[in-house]
Order: C-alpha cells, then sequence, then structure tokens
C-alpha cells in the first residue's frame, strides 16, 4: 500500500533542545495511526511537521508523496486539520461555519453548500444548520470541527485529541465517525491521552518517551509484548504496601507496589489469586483484569508527572 506518510531520521531541534530525536514513521493508505506519550515526548512537534506547519530540523519527511520541505502548500490542501481547541466562529451558525471555510480552499459557493450540508448529515447535525456555534455543546462542536475538516475532501486527516473533554456519549459518537471516515479509505493520524480511545481507533501507534519512539505496533501486540495478559490489583488495610510485596515474591512475572495498591502482572489471574491466599493474605480487595495500552503506557514511559 501507499505511504501517506515515511519519516526517516526526523529531527526537530529548538535551540539547544531536541524535541523530536531521529524517528522513522511509516503510515500506509487507509490506517488510523496513533501517537501516545506523555506532555513533551514529541507527539504534537511531529503532528506539527506532519502537517507542514514546523520544518524538520534534520531527516527526511514525505507526505501523500510529496516532499514536506518543498512541497508544504500543496501537502496542505489536501490535509484535514482537528485541533486540540475549536477554532469555530461562535458568532456564524453551523452552516456558514463550513461555508466559509470552504472558501479558503477555492470551492465553489454552490459546491460548498452542498458539501457542508452532507458533511451536517455526517456528524449528525443536520437539525442545527441555523443554530449558532455558541449554542452548541463541547460534543457538537467537536463534531462540527471534524467536518469542517472534512470540507476539502482531505486524503489524510490529523486529529490532536479529537475527544478531550466529552462525555462518555459523545466520545463514542465521535469514535464511530472516525470509524466510518476509515472505511471510505480515508487516513487518520491522531494522538490522544486515552488509551481506551487509542485501542478503539488506531490499527497502529507508537508509544513516544523523550523525543524518541519507545516502541511501535497494534494495541495487541503492544501489550503482549511489554506486559502480561492480566493484571491483578490488591488493595490492604495497610499504609505499608511495600512490606506486603516482600510476601507477594514470586506469585507473578512483576509485582509493582503503589502507595494505595499493589499490582502484579500475570498470564493467569485466578492461579495468582489462589497463591496470594494460599500464603495467609487477605488483601481487603482484589480485582482481576486483562491488561490493557495503559499497563504498557506507563511500563515504558514512567508514572512519573511530566509538566
Amino acid at each position: 500500500m501507499q505511504d501517506m506518510i515515511s519519516a526517516r531520521g526526523l529531527i526537530k531541534r529548538y535551540g539547544d533542545h531536541t524535541a523530536v530525536d531521529g524517528i522513522d514513521i511509516n503510515v500506509p493508505k487507509g490506517q488510523a495511526f496513533g501517537f501516545l506519550g506523555p506532555n513533551g515526548a514529541g507527539k504534537s512537534t511531529t503532528m506539527r511537521m506532519i502537517g507542514c506547519v514546523s520544518p524538520p530540523t534534520a531527516g527526511e519527511l514525505r507526505i501523500l508523496g510529496m516532499d514536506a520541505a518543498t512541497d508544504g502548500a500543496r501537502i496542505r490542501a489536501r490535509l484535514g486539520v482537528v485541533p486540540q481547541d475549536d477554532t469555530l466562529d461562535t458568532e456564524l451558525n453551523l452552516l456558514e461555519n463550513l461555508v466559509i471555510y470552504a472558501r479558503y480552499f477555492g470551492i465553489r459557493y454552490k459546491v460548498a453548500r452542498e458539501r457542508a450540508r452532507e458533511l451536517l448529515d455526517f456528524v449528525q447535525l443536520s437539525d442545527r444548520a441555523e443554530s449558532k456555534v455558541e449554542d452548541l455543546s463541547g460534543g457538537m462542536r467537536r463534531r462540527l470541527t471534524i467536518a469542517r475538516s472534512l470540507i476539502n475532501e482531505p486524503e489524510l486527516v490529523m486529529l490532536d485529541e479529537p475527544t478531550t473533554g466529552l462525555d462518555p456519549q459523545a466520545r463514542h459518537l465521535v469514535w464511530e465517525r472516525l470509524f466510518r471516515l476509515k472505511q471510505r479509505g480515508v487516513t487518520l493520524v491522531l494522538t490522544t491521552h486515552y488509551m481506551d480511545e487509542a485501542e478503539q481507533l488506531c490499527d497502529r501507534l507508537v508509544v513516544m518517551d523523550g523525543g524518541r519512539i519507545a516502541a511501535e505496533g497494534t494495541p495487541r501486540q503492544l501489550i503482549e509484548a511489554h506486559v502480561t495478559r492480566e493484571v491483578v490489583e490488591l488493595r490492604f488495610n495497610t499504609e505499608d504496601h511495600g512490606t506486603i510485596a516482600e510476601k507477594l515474591d514470586g506469585t507473578a512475572q512483576r509485582v509493582e507496589v503503589l502507595p494505595d495498591r499493589v499490582l502484579l502482572y500475570t498470564d493467569d489471574g485466578e492461579s495468582t489469586v489462589a497463591e496470594v491466599h494460599g500464603r495467609g493474605l487477605q488483601p481487603a480487595s482484589v480485582l482481576e483484569r486483562r491488561a490493557t495500552l495503559e499497563d504498557v503506557f506507563l511500563r515504558l514511559t514512567g508514572r512519573t508527572l511530566v509538566d
């Protein structure tokens, strides 16, 4: 399949600070590709380079088969962008927001209105076409922003934190719309802090940390490679879970001590819990769950808060 994005040795420096440090990326046509990572990992900087609004310091970057260093204007004309913050005109109604945005791409007025109405139907906002943006809920604004990003019929859509701040119902509706876009052959590139969102939407993803790629693969491949199949969470009526952890040595492939609980990484949660009880330990609560991308994320990037 044709690569919509191809990066080799991509570097971005700001003075003495290296924000992106020699990464390689390939995104085939029709895939949903995700960037995960803590704040300052280099995700947004990479997205800005892919969007041709920030030139690479070094390395090779090709978007839609074109050189990002020399064909930025042509590339941007074929991209759709959903920024993290909605930048809608609150004084205009929904239809006007889309039509005016279409005119920036040189789309004729009649065609712009037709596309705008089709897109409002696609994001389930047709009944609000004449409403002012300021009257919309956060979820409706997000769907309108996605509709706006599609007005130029882009081959590649970039989404920065597409569902941040939305309630579960709105998030799932956005996920459904994005899935439909992928079914149409549109390539999606997104950043997200929601691990369940990454699992739902992404065919492949990378975990970035310190400007480098710490891991890459499908969600399932990452889970299989970096954590066990299941995780057992134990809580005890004690303030010192470290002492308890010493008694759990050997019950699982890995034991992680947190201030409020102990995590046991294992391929068989039921047997592990039986072993815990067999050692005479009585947790106040026991939770057996499958391992998730969040476990992978924390394993690779740590639990320390990054500002």
